[in-house]
């Protein structure tokens, strides 16, 4: 039984079915945001060090997370092209080869992360002596034995994605955000101090409760396990739709065969974003350490306020994600200025959709900073946290802008083009001057802040030149001469800038 709920956007309007395709995949990456917002939220309940200590374990959180969605890219480009060319026929192949590439890359990044976990942690900030640095380690060596239902998951979004159905990886979200969310409070808090007896008025039956069974949770270390508990549960559904056809994919154990070929061509589209999506992560880590020469508090208060700052960005990341199907389909279509055009239309919506949310951030900065971190050094946290929303706030804009536009030459298959682009921006827009504001003009916290504001609008104009002048769009599939729009001989992608 199958129940495809793809979208085509090569005919027709094309506004209606960008939205209809975006649309739960902003929802979805809202859903991602909540994972990382409640734990803040009730890890915030054991103290300041206890979110610093989540602080520094999320760089490491987030390069699972980039390289998992980045090595994935190739799923969605190629499931895109091909449906868009019409060669239906080759989908479940490149997707079974999507699953056991990124399945054996994770098992190796599992492996490698939580045995070098202790180690890394002191170079962006940790004391191995200190209780943070401990909960840190915990929290991300747990992370990191989860990565393969992690990856997962994120291979049934690709695949998903590219084939135009975005509402199934949304259900699957959610069930997997409201495990998380009955887990969390227990798994972090136990019986003690755990706000939701308080809320419930059923304080007598926690202190019955503590007293039976003296559980306190597992700190810091109960939100990952929360996480990757849920996450599995989302991946293990997700195959089971794939498997058995009911997503309108027919995929079979023989798909999952290794052939190179198509393996060559996954690392060849799939490689270089997830080079960049790490790339980006070791730049958040090297954020994080900077941060870390300002101090303790500051770190809290970058933690916080990237927690909400990606509660922003990941609409974007949404937007963008649907902007890399409807390029790919137009593309494999032969349809160059409709591919321009989603992009065009993608920039719009993201650019009214983040002038709002840069109004709230600016306005309500001190409140939203306030309600994650309570207890010791908590006001010191808040007034660092108040100047994050209010300097980067008014450059929302322009991060939205930069994400669209790069996932249109992902979409394309110019994988490398994107990759060049947000190393540009981490690293050579992003890193150096914030350095110079925190050393040489000795900005504090307000620096790093100011760095990270000024990357978003100078990374926004130079990727948008591109888009203008580049020849990005070039990148579509070729047919074997014998193979017509409408099916034949296999034909290959052509992936090259």
């Amino acid at each position: 039984m199958s129940d495809d709920r793809s979208v085509d956007l090569t005919e027709g309007r094309l506004l209606v079915p960008l939205l209809v395709l975006s649309g739960p995949i902003v929802a979805s990456q809202l859903l991602q945001v909540s994972y990382n917002l409640i734990d803040t939220y009730f890890v915030g309940r054991l103290g300041a060090d206890a979110v610093a200590a989540l602080g520094f374990a999320l760089p490491f959180a987030f390069l699972m997370i980039s390289l998992g969605s980045g090595l994935t890219v190739a799923g969605t480009v190629l499931v895109a092209q091909h449906k868009g060319a019409g060669n239906e026929e080759k989908v479940a192949r490149v997707a079974g080869q999507t699953i056991t590439f990124v399945s054996i890359t994770s098992v190796l990044l599992a492996a490698i992360g939580y045995v070098l976990a202790p180690v890394l942690l002191p170079y962006i900030g940790t004391d191995p002596g200190t209780a943070t640095h401990r909960m840190a380690v915990e929290y991300t060596r747990t992370i990191f034995l989860g990565v393969v239902f992690m990856f997962g998951f994120f291979i049934f979004q690709a695949i998903l994605r590219g084939w135009g159905d975005t509402r199934t990886p949304l259900y699957l979200m959610v069930l997997s955000v409201s495990i998380n969310i009955v887990l969390d409070p227990f798994l972090i808090l136990g019986f003690e101090n755990n706000p939701l007896f308080e809320w419930a008025g059923l304080l007598d039956l926690q202190a019955d409760l503590l007293a039976a069974t003296g559980f306190t949770g597992y700190g810091v270390q109960g939100a990952a396990i929360a996480t990757v508990f849920s996450r599995g549960v989302g991946a293990a559904i997700g195959f089971w739709l794939l498997f058995t056809g009911r997503v309108g994919i027919d995929l079979s154990f023989a798909d999952l065969k290794p052939e190179m070929a198509v393996v060559r061509k996954i690392l060849d589209v799939g490689g270089p974003s997830g080079l960049e999506r790490g790339a980006d992560s070791l730049a958040y880590t090297g954020m994080t350490a900077l941060v870390g020469l300002v101090s303790a508090d500051a770190v809290a208060a970058y933690g916080i306020g990237n927690r909400i700052n990606t509660l922003v960005y990941l609409p974007a990341v949404g937007l963008a994600q649907g902007t890399e199907t409807a390029v790919g389909q137009n593309l494999g279509a032969g349809k160059q200025g409709r591919a321009r055009k989603a992009v065009l239309l993608s920039s719009g919506i993201i650019f009214a959709v983040l002038a709002v949310f840069s109004v709230l951030a600016f306005v309500f900065a001190e409140t939203i900073v306030s309600i994650f971190i309570e207890g010791e050094g908590a006001e010191i946290v808040v007034e660092k946290g108040t100047d994050y929303f209010k300097i980067i706030g008014p450059t929302y804009v322009f991060m939205g802008l930069f994400q669209v536009l790069n996932a249109g030459f992902r979409g394309a298959g110019s994988t490398r083009t994107a990759f060049i682009f947000s190393v540009l921006a981490q690293w050579g827009l992003r890193i150096p001057p914030t350095l110079v504001f925190i050393t040489i003009l000795a900005m504090g916290a307000t620096g790093v802040w100011w760095g990270i504001a000024f990357s978003h609008v100078a990374a926004a104009i130079v990727v948008a030149a591109w888009f203008l002048v580049g020849d990005w769009d070039q990148s579509v599939i070729e047919e074997d001469e014998d193979t017509s729009r409408d099916g034949g001989a296999e034909g290959t992608v052509n992936a090259a800038e």
